[in-house]
């Protein structure tokens, strides 16, 4: 059996207002593409196919779209669970009209497994699917106290017992897989994935996955990482875009899992293409280094949080005149040179005399320093360095 692991589509988010819509469209696209090029038998989404719980409708309909076209009119298995994100009920609302299209929606956390022929290899998959385990879905309460390291404990031990009912459905003559939608301790994090629980109480330890299984998909992390214990394959598959600049440089990639009944299971990935990649440009030179990068058609395709060295505050002139030549920067930011930078510059030849006075300038307003004020700070900088060369 050929698995294809994917996860966190956020599908409506923005990027400070700007829309990712088309670079998610061009991610189902390729999608679709890899799903028929690998011959995949069973589609896998772990929780947070929307970035809110009232997605935008173009969101819905991409979403309905796209797991269609992944199902190839029900001759592939397709099995979405809902995230911290999703509302579950919302999720599973289609599940009836979904099931004729081999498609499984699955809102709320339960003691459920799925059990689904998958007709292109032969073999049955016995999923136990967990949608995000919240306390309030599991509709209990974890623990009397607000004592967070009690409410730890009752959490991963609740999961724990979700997953071993599971486990005791798993099949010798069956591929058996977990998939849910949390958080492993020890997983790394990034900006974009708004935390679960305040106080990191609801993490969940990778001992608690049902010891059957052969490959645990996850959803949340937005990093591509493996996690999990030894000789039990976990994986978080990534978000498929780059949501936040925290993720600037990250690969982003699917995870595809071979396995059969009573057989080890061989995990890789396939690298996405699709998406505006999220760059941080730090203009050391000025504002002229930008529009030389600009000219030069640096990172075009990029969205760019720009960062640059300057003597005075940038105008809203200047501002609009960079979003006005490249409308991929999200941010515009000016950094002001401080004194051990002066120190630096002048070690790249600028006179430390002329890097004071822009300093000063800066500090005050625009007002010019006096020859003696400069000729002060020359004799006090050379006196911390002489007294520097005595230590």
């Amino acid at each position: 059996m050929r698995i294809l692991h994917t996860a966190d589509w956020h599908l409506g988010k923005t990027l400070e207002g700007r829309s990712r819509f088309r670079e998610q469209e061009q991610f189902v696209d390729e999608l679709v593409s890899i799903v028929k090029q690998e011959q995949i038998d069973v589609v896998l989404i772990a929780g947070d196919a929307f970035d809110s719980v009232n997605p935008p409708a173009a969101a819905e309909q991409l979403f309905y779209e796209s797991i269609a076209r992944l199902s190839d009119n029900g001759k592939r298995p397709v099995v979405v669970i809902a995230g911290n994100h999703d509302h579950p009920d919302r999720l599973s609302a289609t599940s009836v009209l979904a099931a004729a299209h081999s498609i499984t929606l699955l809102g709320l956390p339960t003691t459920d497994v799925q059990t689904i022929y998958v007709p292109s290899c032969e073999e049955t998959l016995v999923l136990a699917a967990l949608p995000y385990p919240s306390e309030s879905r599991l509709a209990q309460l974890l623990a009397s106290e607000n004592d967070e390291k009690q409410l730890r404990k009752q959490y991963d031990e609740k999961v724990g017992e979700i997953f071993a009912a599971m486990n005791e459905r798993f099949r010798d003559d069956t591929v058996n897989i977990a998939m849910s939608h949390l958080y492993v301790a020890g997983g790394a994090t990034s900006d974009s994935e708004r935390p679960i629980e305040v106080g990191g109480a609801y993490t969940v330890s990778p001992e608690r996955f049902p010891s059957r299984a052969q490959y645990v998909a996850l959803g949340h992390l937005h990093r591509p990482q493996s996690v999990g214990r030894s000789g039990m394959p976990a994986r978080y598959s990534g978000s498929p875009l780059a949501y936040s600049f925290s993720e600037a440089g990250y690969a982003k990639s699917v995870t595809i899992v071979d396995v059969h009944p009573r057989q080890e299971a061989n995990v890789s990935e396939i690298l996405l293409s699709s998406g505006r990649p999220l760059v941080k440009w730090k203009a050391t030179e000025g504002v002229a280094q930008v529009y030389r990068w600009l000219d030069e058609g640096k990172d075009r395709n990029a969205w760019i949080d720009l960062e640059i060295n300057v003597e005075h505050s940038l105008t809203l002139e200047e501002i609009h005149r960079l979003r006005k030549l490249y409308d991929g920067f999200i941010y515009i930011r000016p950094h002001f040179l401080t004194k051990e930078e002066m120190v630096q510059e002048t070690r790249e030849h600028v006179a430390i005399e002329t890097l004071f006075e822009r300093f000063y300038e800066k500090q005050t307003g625009g007002a010019k320093p006096t020859n003696e004020l400069v000729q002060l700070f020359l004799e006090l900088l050379a006196d911390e360095d002489e007294d520097g060369d005595d230590q």
